[in-house]
């Protein structure tokens, strides 16, 4: 699933909890732009995603517009994305 600055992908986890990750190319950044992304979307995901995911991996890949979005952008985003997904059923063991 696509955004204007990430892309979200989900799958059901063996596991019996949420495990989400990141992946934030250089998109012409340096590393200092790019690990203030990675925070930023760490922490908005632990704050509002995470207590309602249930058991599922997801990978949100950020785009270049991701850069220049705010806090309150991003999370706008993220919550969004995760609204619209269909989530998977878990896998039995």
């Amino acid at each position: 699933m696509r955004a204007a600055c990430l892309e979200l992908r989900i799958a059901a986890s063996p596991l019996l909890c949420a495990r989400v990750g990141f992946i934030v190319p250089k998109h012409g950044q340096n590393s200092v732009a790019r690990n203030l992304l990675k925070r930023r979307l760490r922490e908005i995901v632990r704050i509002s995603v995470l207590p309602a995911l249930g058991p599922h991996d997801v990978v949100i890949r950020t785009l270049p517009a991701a850069y220049r979005q705010s806090w309150e952008a991003l999370g706008v985003e993220v919550a969004s994305l995760i609204r619209r997904l269909p989530l998977p059923t878990t896998r039995e063991p």
